[in-house]
């Protein structure tokens, strides 16, 4: 998730498990104990993009550092503030509470998370929530801030800090209730259009919970669709996108090219694209497939040996989130589309 969604979740967590005993504090250690596992976006400095790209949301997001950084956090913090007669039980509750939270409700979204590491480098992703959504921070951004109005000795605080849990747990529901529905719509459309798949997902397209991706895989590339919650039809004719393999062959033994097809866990196509080759992860979706089906991908990386990627993959992020691209999902969230 987002660092804002992190920090108000951290910051109402520890308000909930330690404000009794450290007061408003306690929602300054939630919210930095939340953001920890993201330190590995210090990778950046010294990685190439790709190496970095599987480094976040690696070690520092698996069960392992979770285990290993909880007890050592907290014997650190309880002997720094020993005069404070807050218990090391207390410290081990904030920061194990908050670093498997925070791995968890990573692993709701799309990019993956590696859970297993160094066992193992696959990653987990329930692609549930987008990694920014309003409805599911808003909650915890408004508790936070009335728990940082009122007094901490207010008789409603426990009130605050329990609505904003029930909330997450009852949009948490809704997103599984949306997805088992998308799945079951997205496997409908293959067979109605005979198409014939060796793997499919579905994710939520950006800041919502309504209109849903629909990405399924052939043996030669991809079909793409969209699914509103609120849709009374069937999936319309699915886009298809060719992996266009061959454009890969002089790029494939390359370490970086490896790394990011690692990172897309085989969702990729490639293209060509101002006469440079582009590999596109399919999991983060398009700039506006909703209401443009052949729409560049968000996330697209340039082969070529000077390409700045990190401003490639940047203005690909603000093109899915342009003001035209928010009016067309709202407008496709309303119901089936009128024009195919």
């Amino acid at each position: 998730m987002d660092s804002l969604t992190h920090t108000v979740i951290g910051a109402c967590i520890g308000d909930a498990v330690a404000g009794k005993k450290m007061g408003k504090k306690a929602m300054l250690w939630g919210a930095l104990a939340n953001n920890l596992p993201d330190i590995d976006v210090v990778t950046s400095l010294w990685m190439s993009q790709a190496d970095s790209l599987l480094a976040h949301r690696g070690f520092t997001h698996s069960i392992l550092f979770a285990v290993l950084a909880t007890p050592l956090l907290s014997w650190f913090f309880h002997r720094r503030f020993i005069r404070h007669n807050i218990l090391f039980n207390d410290w081990l509750l904030l920061f194990g509470s908050n670093l498997f939270i925070h791995i968890g409700i990573d692993a709701f979204t799309a990019y993956g998370t590696a859970w297993f590491e160094p066992f193992s480098h696959d990653r987990v992703s329930m692609n549930l929530i987008f990694v920014a959504d309003l409805l599911y921070t808003l909650p915890f951004l408004l508790v936070a801030i009335i728990l940082m109005a009122i007094s901490k000795h207010h008789p409603r605080r426990v009130f605050w800090q329990r609505f904003a849990i029930l909330l997450n747990l009852i949009y948490v529901g809704f997103a599984l209730r949306n997805k088992i529905d998308v799945d079951q719509a997205a496997r409908d459309a293959f067979k109605s259009q005979r198409i014939t798949t060796v793997d499919y997902f579905t994710t939520p397209t950006p800041l919502n919970n309504f209109l849903w991706y629909i990405v399924g895989k052939t043996d030669e590339g991809y079909y793409l669709g969209y699914r509103s919650i609120l849709d009374e039809c069937e999936v319309s004719p699915m886009h298809y996108v060719s992996r266009n393999d061959s454009l890969l062959i002089p790029y494939r033994d390359l370490h970086e090219v490896k790394q990011l097809i690692r990172f897309s866990e085989g969702f990729y196509s490639l293209s060509s694209m101002d006469s440079t080759v582009v590999l596109n992860d399919l999991r983060f979706g398009q700039t506006g497939g909703w209401y443009k089906p052949d729409a560049p991908f968000v996330f697209r990386y340039a082969l070529s040996e000077n390409a700045n990627n990190d401003l490639v993959i940047q203005r690909g992020r603000m093109e899915a989130s342009s003001g035209e691209a928010i009016r067309q999902i709202l407008r496709r969230i309303s119901g089936c589309p009128t024009v195919q």
